[in-house]
């Protein structure tokens, strides 16, 4: 249809014509087309030359998509560019505006069962150095959004006044809006939890999901269902778009005691396009988007999701005493255990 928004269209009609604005629509057109072609990758990945082993296959798209958004990213002004795939920041136009951090294949581990996949990204104006461009509050951000590969290839998008979901034409390789102003829906009775680690959670987590578990017949007094996918984008798009809360929170195993997600590169997007679509997002006591990350591989905790839901997970950590059942749910109680 000739009245069809396109992202080129969108970005010209929602960005301004100052130097960081002007880069930023550069920038975040580049991302669509490195998207479609990370997407195509992700469609054709099994037909490549490969050994017979799935592991190379899983490492040889990664790896291809980190390419793509290397390339994207010299192309573009961007200034300082940091990979979950890469130890250190990339320097690339030292005199550009901006500061662009990607996760390149979010669920890459689902690949092998044709799950979904897909790319998380972020951006910042570039700060004095390259380290400075990333360790940050995330409420500084400029905009943020993901990518999912899945029955569709979608780019949902935030320049910090709402979140908007654009599809990709196979036709005409366009991403087309197709949804303004995406907003989470409150009344969704579902969570989302690894619960293979509920013996390493801290004991407000366990109380919350034990509450969930119980059902009708506990404190909550209604059914939930529990889904995971293990796939950060698969999760958040169905979070968004259908409700519920998402928590991944920090356990007592080795390497997971700051938590598993890295806080530049997903928890700090994820939790800025969240709160743009009328969610919440936090890392159990407080907001996420006013954490600075200690590294630029730190991890964190992340809870997100309806927004009501996300306050009840907090008032979990912060005040437990203000649920009738307290003293029970941090003691020997909990559904998991034999």
């Amino acid at each position: 249809m000739a009245d069809r928004t396109t992202l080129a269209d969108w970005l010209a009609a929602n960005t301004d014509d100052s130097d960081l604005g002007v880069a930023l629509a550069q920038t975040l057109g580049a991302l669509g087309e490195a998207a479609a072609r990370i997407g195509h990758l992700t469609r054709t990945g099994p037909l490549l030359p490969h050994p017979d082993d799935p592991l190379s296959i899983r490492t040889a798209i990664d790896g291809q998509a980190n390419a793509i958004l290397i390339d994207t990213a010299r192309s573009a002004p961007v200034a300082h560019y940091a990979s979950e795939d890469l130890d250190d920041v990339v320097i690339m136009d030292d005199g550009a505006p901006l500061a662009l951090a990607v996760d390149p294949l979010d669920g890459a581990s689902s690949i092998d069962g044709n799950a979904s996949t897909g790319t998380i990204f972020s951006l910042f104006p570039r700060a004095e150095s390259p380290e400075a461009s990333f360790l940050r509050p995330g409420d500084e951000q400029i905009a943020a959004g993901y990518v999912m590969h899945g029955p569709a290839t979608l780019l949902v998008l935030t320049l910090g006044a709402g979140t908007s979901v654009f599809t990709l034409d196979p036709d005409s390789a366009a991403f087309i809006l197709t949804q303004t102003a995406l907003t989470t829906p409150e009344d969704a009775a579902a969570y989302a939890i690894n619960a293979a680690n509920y013996r390493h959670w801290d004991a407000p987590v366990r109380a919350y999901i034990d509450d969930c578990v119980e059902g009708a017949a506990g404190p909550r007094g209604k059914e939930f269902k529990m889904r995971w996918v293990a796939s950060l984008v698969a999760e958040t798009h169905r979070i968004l778009t259908l409700g519920g809360v998402f928590l991944y929170p920090r356990d007592d195993r080795p390497g997971h005691e700051a938590g598993t997600l890295r806080h530049v590169f997903d928890v700090a997007p994820i939790a800025f396009v969240t709160e743009q679509a009328g969610g919440g997002a936090i890392d159990g006591t407080g907001r996420v988007l006013e954490r600075v990350p200690r590294g630029l591989h730190a991890r964190a905790p992340l809870v997100f999701g309806s927004r009501e839901k996300v306050r009840r997970v907090q008032r979990y950590h912060t005040d437990p005493e203000s649920f009738s059942s307290a003293a029970p749910l941090f003691g020997t109680r909990g559904l998991f255990r034999a």
